[in-house]
């Protein structure tokens, strides 16, 4: 039985209308992965992980929708995928993208889609949750079963398998044991872990992203710096309210790295590495940036993303009115109380 449209789906439609309004536009053609899985509630939008999307759809002002696929994907999408759409199957070598007049393309609408995702509905945040909570736990059972002798590759194929175990694509998977704790995205390689580790996992379940990162070690101490890096982290939650501009938080975590001894005006530390930013259909969605004018929506989701050599700390959150919630939660990770959330310490395996 093909999948049937969520109840979010009426609202989708009415963010949908209010851009063809605005630009005077009849139908909407949606090619990106992230406004496809956005609007047909989560489905898997490509084959390879990552790669382009396997279909196009026109949505029309009413809601309706007609999806162009090629004859080799229509008959899985229109029963494992797309729910409430007509199929119109095409030559596997044909042009997913052609247009009809009077049709907007979502490539000339990136703002306006993005704003539109921008803000969770019912059924993504308990999709959500869902998917933050076991990523959470499949992350610490993976690696309270690492070693010192555990190389960085079997350690990110063990991360891999859990996710996909869990009905979720392994968007990123990276591993650095203790000699490359100051590269800022440490491809795994067959270095043994050593007396310390960091694994970030970036998982894409119905079309949504969780990030987190978390941090083993076989006996001694963390270093002095990770209380300084979770305090930039309370300051960049504390800095995402909604109706802020990314701009503005990105120059308020600016100055907390240095607030808090990390870089120099000389050298600041938030240049060092990107500092993440909003997320849901996109991993980075998008990367918070000097010139980012977006403004952030009750009920969106971030994930932030600070970094200085030997330390980093970054979980998936959404923000309300009221505060955030972190979604990545294993209550069997260590944490401490940082300005009332509880924050992730490293997990001493010794």
């Amino acid at each position: 039985m093909p999948p049937s449209p969520t109840a979010d789906r009426p609202h989708k439609r009415a963010r949908l209308a209010a851009i063809l309004d605005a630009r005077d536009a009849e139908a909407i053609l949606l090619t990106a992965p992230e406004n496809l899985a956005w609007f047909f509630d989560g489905a898997r939008t490509s084959v390879p992980y990552g790669g382009a999307a396997v279909f196009s759809a026109i949505v029309r002002r009413d809601g309706s929708a007609v999806v162009t696929a090629p004859a080799n994907e229509a008959a899985r999408l229109a029963e494992e995928e797309v729910g409430g759409a007509e199929i119109r199957a095409v030559d596997w070598y044909a042009d997913l993208a052609g247009a009809e007049p009077g049709v907007l393309h979502d490539t000339d609408a990136v703002e306006e889609l993005r704003a539109a995702r921008a803000a969770l509905l019912p059924v993504e945040r308990e999709r959500y949750r869902a998917l933050g909570r076991e990523t959470a736990r499949a992350m610490t059972a993976v690696l309270r079963d690492a070693r010192p002798r555990t190389s960085e590759r079997d350690l990110a194929g063990e991360l891999a398998r859990a996710v996909v175990a869990a009905g979720a694509d392994p968007v990123t998977i990276l591993v650095a044991g203790e000699g490359r704790t100051q590269v800022q995205h440490p491809l795994p390689t067959r270095t043994p872990l050593g007396r310390r580790a960091m694994a970030v996992v970036s998982a894409r379940r119905h079309g949504l992203h969780v990030s987190l990162t978390r941090w083993v070690r076989f006996g001694g101490g963390a270093p002095d710096t990770e209380r300084a890096i979770r305090e930039v982290e309370a300051d960049a939650f504390a800095a995402t309210r909604p109706g802020r501009e990314l701009r503005a938080i990105l120059s308020d975590i600016a100055a907390s790295y240095e607030r808090h001894g990390l870089g120099s005006p000389s050298r600041p530390a938030w240049l060092a590495h990107h500092q993440g930013g909003p997320t849901g259909y996109l991993g980075r969605d998008p990367k918070a940036g000097p010139a980012s004018t977006a403004r952030v929506a009750t009920g969106q989701a971030f994930a932030w993303n600070p970094w200085a050599p030997h330390v980093k700390i970054e979980d998936t959150v959404v923000v309300d009115d009221s505060g955030l919630e972190v979604l990545t939660v294993d209550p069997a990770w260590p944490t401490v109380g940082v300005r009332g959330v509880a924050r992730p310490v490293e997990l001493d395996l010794s």
